[in-house]
């Protein structure tokens, strides 16, 4: 079983050689986790805290072996709108219900929800329900590794915008600071 616990270097993005594996949105999202790749060997993936896996992205086995992480066809709502206008409200209250959301040129992806379709048929949309490969946005402010598929680097960007102005991202490992001192007054129900 090939053991992965690292992304492979940029400059052996393109090597010929390079093992594929298909992972569906979902499991490219968890860290640790067994997978078959679609030449049926085995791997055991390691990933460092806050790694999220995109279509594209290459890791590197400790025996040096490359592997190609693919988005694996999967159901998602194909969203299409008479205008940009309309497009923009869809994506707007998706946003506002936090749901992981694929933005393309004309278009909108996610995953099939139908509770969701519905919202999306009663704003007026189009929605075609599709197999189909997945990438939603990463987003502006998440952890974790950046991926090539930022060539701009707007996510870093948007990180050092957020840092310059909150300050430093508080540890997970470390309790969070307190909210109020001993002498303000606290409601009843935290008294």
């Amino acid at each position: 079983m090939l053991r992965v616990e690292k992304y492979a270097a940029p400059e052996l993005r393109n090597t010929p050689s390079i093992r594929r594996l298909s992972l569906p949105f979902e499991i490219r999202q968890k860290r640790r986790f067994r997978a078959i790749l679609e030449d049926g060997s085995e791997a055991a993936i390691f990933l460092s805290r806050g790694s999220n896996l995109a279509d594209g992205d290459v890791l590197e086995a400790d025996d040096g072996t490359l592997i190609r992480i693919v988005a694996a066809p999967e159901r998602v709502l194909y969203i299409t709108a008479s205008s940009s206008h309309a497009l923009t409200r869809a994506a707007y209250h998706l946003g506002n219900r936090h749901i992981p959301v694929e933005l393309g040129n004309g278009y909108l992806k996610l995953e099939n929800d139908p509770v969701i379709k519905e919202l999306l048929l009663r704003l007026g949309m189009q929605v075609l329900e599709a197999h189909l490969p997945f990438q939603p946005e990463a987003g502006a402010y998440g952890a974790g590794h950046t991926h090539d598929s930022d060539p701009e680097g707007e996510r870093q960007q948007a990180q050092e915008l957020f840092h310059a102005h909150y300050g430093p991202d508080p540890s997970a490992d470390e309790p969070a600071p307190a909210t109020h001192t001993e002498n303000e007054p606290r409601s009843p129900e935290h008294s």
